[in-house]
């Protein structure tokens, strides 16, 4: 029987957790900044300013343009290029920070962009990320000029700049901005007056001027990049500090008053190191199919962090100057119980893939989630889409990345669209690396100049099911003699994901006591309805050495004596755990749990069942100052029906270590937990002791783990056994 989860937990609770699966910068081959985010039911979008114009020993910015991207699974981008270009708009001077959102009422985009380095804000349209875009305000004004032609002025901001929008769930619309400070608009620890929020006209042809509330906020000195955004009833707005952190307050009101809570990122920095160059901060927040991500710049590609190639300069030079040559990255964030935002964690890896990728589209040739040894060049007019080429450095490694893609039956064909003025210019299709399995190769037409385009079809093999890590590689004996513009795959069908299945096998037979460390195998693919878990890190970090390939981590209930058993530690708020489970009989059933915590106040934890909220908050108090102390706690009453059901565990307070939880009226420690085996598989086992050294094999077949282990001569203590195949491991022990 499949189970299928209910997405509508989201609306619960929030919080998922990371996994590492993606790669920050959203983009390696060019310099962006300033990002803003909006999404809608199908794509998350950022859009960009850009510090390409910049030169290598720049003392100054120079930004003229705006840049966007899609994505739908958060980790293959599709970078539509320049979107929005000043110099080729009259009345625009440099265009900088802007912001985008959705507007639930005609389904458009609409973004706010400032004019110049503070002179006023302007709004532009469209009804797709790529355009074209155009003004919808009467008379073709600006909302905000301090010089004139706009609808209001800048209210005695001192930086009239740094716009952003938001709209409301009835469709309301609003814009902020502001920055610096001035005699009559401070900017103090304490004391910040330097932003303005308007209400927009429902048709978005202007706003109304006299909705216009200046926005005052406590906290560390502000400097700019005002944002707001809303979660679970309450407005948040947010604004980078002098200190070149992000701080933020909340409100019940999208126009405030707003009260200060506290950072939400700090400088970017990972493991202590910055990677922003100590330099100013930016960022967008939007919630994309249930989970929260914030897009921010840093210094990461001009300063070659962790091996990033450092791009030249718009002058050809290397090593440009990294506070004017900034990287924009994504990454996912989460909200305390009390709608507090938590402390952002910068990463290398950024969000986890959300769906496969579909291969048999069509797609511009920037869709990929990692580059190297490429360049790229817009072609952009006012009232037309861009035209976006990729130019691969093809004597070079050249190459892009996409992830998780799901060719389903089989592919047949590749065809790319390409302008080519040499002879031999090829494209290689590689699996797992870019020097990984060859499934195909296209030797592209010469189309004689790099304005002419052709498609060039080639046969590919071996691409089925779902490839984790699909590369195209750019091969040719002269750097810039090719520009393409899109490709697709042709196949048919699709692999469905397979879902997460019962620890043992057999879904637990309710009423049961459950160890926490037995949720369910993870399934393979992408979807909901493959993971069992979803932990803030990747790695098991737990002493007990068990399921040590998954993120969980699993302890010892007692670390001088692993006999006594094990417990899902080092919690954190937002994680969870996911238990396929049987009811035998319709009723009502209580639930119990063993669980513990060093801290003084805050853990807690919840169950649900099949997305839906069952039983009360179990809070753990302190029950002793190293975790090694379990009590049992009463987690109230649960309706369940007869039947299959998926119980998720919600770790709600942070620093909760879980032994096991009961549901039904029964004595717990009367019940013993059952090992069944998983059919279809090797009976072989490895044996582990319990430093993680590996100590040998066992064959299970016909007898249970302890017997086999004794008869196969290993002695007295804890073992961990995983299926030589690799899809089951467990613990055991030998008693005699």
């Amino acid at each position: 029987m499949r189970v299928f989860k209910h997405l509508t937990v989201a609306g619960l609770l929030v919080g998922f957790g990371v996994s590492a699966l993606a790669d920050n910068p959203i983009s390696a081959y060019h310099y962006l900044a300033d990002p803003g985010a909006a999404s809608d039911d199908t794509y998350f979008y950022v859009i960009t300013d850009s510090d390409d114009p910049a030169v290598a020993n720049a003392n100054g910015y120079d930004i003229k343009a705006l840049y966007g991207f899609r994505t739908k699974d958060m980790k293959n981008w599709t970078d539509f290029g320049i979107i929005y270009d000043a110099r080729k708009v009259d009345g625009i001077g440099d265009i900088w920070a802007s912001g985008i959102a959705v507007n639930p009422n005609d389904h458009r985009l609409y973004i706010v962009f400032p004019d110049g380095g503070g002179g006023g804000i302007g709004l532009i349209g469209a009804d797709s990320i790529a355009g074209p875009w155009s003004n919808p305000v009467s008379g073709n004004k600006k909302l905000i000029n301090n010089w004139g032609g706009g609808i209001s002025d800048c209210d005695g901001i001192g930086w009239c700049f740094d716009p952003a929008i938001f709209f409301d769930e009835d469709g309301t619309g609003y814009f902020t901005f502001g920055g610096g400070e001035s005699n009559s608009r401070p900017a103090a620890n304490n004391n910040n007056n330097i932003f303005n929020i308007y209400k927009f006209n429902k048709d978005m042809k202007g706003f109304d001027v006299s909705s216009k509330t200046q926005l005052k906020i406590g906290g560390p000195k502000a400097m700019e990049a005002s944002y707001i955004h809303k979660y679970k009833g309450n407005y948040y707005l947010s604004y980078s500090t002098a200190d070149l952190r992000i701080a933020y307050g909340m409100s019940k009101n999208p126009m405030g008053p707003y009260e200060y809570k506290g950072i939400f990122m700090g400088n970017p920095s990972i493991n202590g190191q910055n990677i922003n160059a100590n330099n100013n901060n930016h960022h967008g927040i939007a919630e994309f199919k249930g989970h929260w991500y914030v897009a921010y710049h840093d210094r990461r590609i001009a300063n070659g962090y962790d091996g990033l190639e450092k791009i030249p300069a718009e002058d050809g030079r290397a090593n440009p100057n990294p506070a004017y040559h900034r990287s924009v990255s994504v990454d996912e964030f989460t909200y305390n119980s009390d709608g507090t935002m938590k402390e952002l964690t910068f990463t290398k890896e950024g969000p986890k893939q959300i769906e496969n990728f579909d291969p048999y589209d069509w797609y511009p040739a920037l869709t990929s989630s990692k580059q190297k040894g490429i360049r790229s060049r817009s072609n952009w007019s006012l009232g037309k889409v861009a035209e976006h080429l990729l130019l691969p450095l093809s004597t070079k490694e050249s190459w892009i990345r996409v992830s998780g893609v799901d060719f389903g039956t089989a592919a047949t064909g590749f065809t790319v669209q390409a302008a080519s003025t040499a002879d031999g210019n090829k494209i290689e299709i590689h699996t797992g690396s870019a020097t990984g399995t060859l499934a195909g190769t296209c030797t592209l037409k010469n189309t004689g100049n790099k304005n002419t385009f052709a498609e060039t079809k080639c046969d590919v093999e071996g691409l089925k099911g779902i490839v984790d890590q699909l590369f195209l590689v750019f091969k040719g004996d002269k750097d810039s003699t090719m520009a393409i513009k899109a490709w697709g795959f042709e196949g048919s069908g699709s692999t469905p994901p397979t879902p997460q299945v019962p620890y043992d096998s057999v879904a637990v037979k309710i009423p049961a006591k459950i160890e926490a460390e037995k949720f369910d195998i993870p399934g393979t693919g992408r979807g909901g309805d493959v993971d069992s878990y979803s932990d803030n890190e990747k790695e098991n970090q737990g002493d007990a050495k068990f399921r040590t390939d998954e993120g969980v981590d699993i302890v010892l209930l007692d670390s001088a004596d692993a006999s006594k058993g094990m417990a899902v530690g080092y919690t954190a708020s937002g994680e969870w755990l996911e238990y396929t489970v049987d009811v035998l009989e319709d009723g009502e059933y209580a639930i119990r749990a063993s669980a513990s915590t060093g801290m003084e106040n805050g853990a807690s934890f919840c169950i649900l069942a099949d997305g839906k909220a069952i039983g009360d908050t179990v809070k753990v108090p302190q029950t002793g100052e190293d975790w090694s102390v379990y009590k049992e706690f009463e987690g109230g009453k649960a309706t369940l029906t007869k039947g299959t059901h998926v119980i998720r565990l919600v770790i709600t307070g942070d620093n909760v270590n879980i032994d096991w939880f009961s549901i039904g009226d029964v004595k717990t420690d009367a019940i013993k937990p059952t090992m069944k085996l998983r059919t279809n598989t090797s009976n072989v086992y490895r044996v582990y002791g319990v430093n993680g050294k590996m100590m040998g094999t066992v064959d299970l077949a016909g007898k249970n783990a302890s017997a086999a282990l004794l008869d196969a001569g290993y002695t007295k203590g804890v073992y961990m056994l995983r299926g030589v195949d690799g899809r089951k491991a467990f613990m055991t022990s030998v008693v005699k």
